[in-house]
């Protein structure tokens, strides 16, 4: 039987660890490395599915954990799965819902059976495991599944970490037995094991041996410092199989995404772009920009002058720092959009740099005119 989900490798760059693919998913083909918007609730936030097709994305993340307390994955199913639902008619990728659990959920008790917890809503008792897991995911129909795993903390003691680790393979074993679409949907594995390269090394070897259609990396940008997560890149990737996709998950600034790519990742999302646009400050090519601030009362430019999106071509920083300070939903909504075009666009840079084997010269570039530190980026 064919997998849901194929990669094609079309090239690796020279110089880096970088590739040139094409992920092959039952709603198109998209090409990586991309950039996957965050929609928790079904929906990125402000945006209409026609914007997010108009300025390129591909893939978009739905939460498992959210959709399974509202409106519950039986309502979903009834309208035919999330495509229908949220009419979008490209990619879907479902998180399992177990780094909600373990962020969000008060009281949650793990044992080897699944997670018991009160949700954070009304504090209903519920129980979540890789059966569990798996049953909403098919529910919810999206084209990629995640397995549910445990996400320590990235600096939890060596003991906890390996029992952990243990505990996400066998979860991972259950999960892909439960799962019931193969065809239609490919059901990914995480790997874990905080900074420990070799507990991170015998999850990758669990994980593998089970035949995933595709891989994430977990348990990152979750606290530790970019080079810490670099350092963990760099030992973790090359021991992910060529020909399938590789996702690190929960990483989406502009600099963990080309460092991301140079060591060889796949398929990145997040909810930073969207998050700080609420607060006014967007992304551009000079650097982070907080447009609501008073020096902007009388600029009548566009948020950046190298981005061509539908805010920067239409609207002004004054514009839209009166709209975001008179509370107006329309501020946010311009800001999200830029934000998500200029990660989006971003990316397809990246692409191009990787055809043309200057990857690090153009990380070099984007760097020195965005403003980061070569040696210690900041994640804003």
């Amino acid at each position: 039987m064919e997998p849901a989900i194929k990669y094609r490798l079309i090239k690796k760059e020279k110089h880096t660890g970088a590739r040139l693919g094409e992920l092959i998913t039952p709603h198109g083909t998209f090409p990586t490395p991309m950039f996957m918007p965050v929609g928790t609730n079904a929906s990125v936030k402000t945006m209409a599915p026609e914007e997010l097709d108009e300025m390129g994305a591909g893939v978009i993340l739905a939460n498992t954990y959210h959709l399974w307390l509202r409106p519950g994955e039986e309502i979903v199913k009834e309208a035919g799965g999330l495509h229908k639902f949220m009419n979008w008619d490209k990619g879907i990728l479902t998180d399992s819902g177990g780094f909600q659990v373990f962020s969000l959920a008060n009281m949650r008790d793990i044992t080897e059976e699944g997670v018991h917890f009160k949700n954070h809503l009304n504090g209903a008792k519920m129980f979540l495991s890789p059966e569990k897991a798996m049953q909403i995911e098919n529910d919810l129909g999206p084209d990629i599944m995640m397995s549910l795993d445990e996400c320590p903390p990235f600096f939890e003691t060596y003991d906890y970490v390996k029992k952990s680790v243990a505990r996400t393979s066998r979860w991972a074993e259950r999960g892909l037995k439960a799962h019931r679409n193969p065809a239609t949907q490919g059901l990914f594995g995480i790997v874990q094991g905080a900074g420990f390269q070799d507990l991170r090394e015998q999850s990758a070897k669990d994980l593998v041996s089970l035949d995933f259609p595709g891989y994430s990396i977990g348990g990152l940008s979750v606290g530790e410092s970019k080079a810490e997560m670099n350092h963990v890149l760099d030992f973790t990737t090359p021991l992910l199989p060529e020909h399938k996709p590789r996702y690190l998950m929960g990483v989406g600034s502009a600099d963990a995404l080309i460092d991301g790519a140079i060591r060889g990742i796949d398929m990145f999302d997040c909810v930073l772009p969207t998050r700080i646009a609420r607060n006014g400050t967007v992304m551009t090519s000079h650097g982070r920009l907080v447009v609501k601030n008073a020096k902007y009362a009388h600029d009548f430019g566009p948020l950046d002058d190298n981005c061509h999106c539908y805010a920067c071509r239409n609207y002004s920083r004054a514009y839209i720092r009166h709209l975001i300070k008179a509370n107006e939903i329309f501020g946010i909504h311009l800001t999200s959009y830029h934000n998500l075009y200029f990660l989006l666009h971003l990316m397809r840079q990246v692409r191009q740099a990787i055809r043309d084997d200057n990857l690090l010269e153009f990380r070099e570039q984007f760097f020195e005119m965005y403003g980061f530190n070569q040696e210690n980026a900041r994640n804003f």
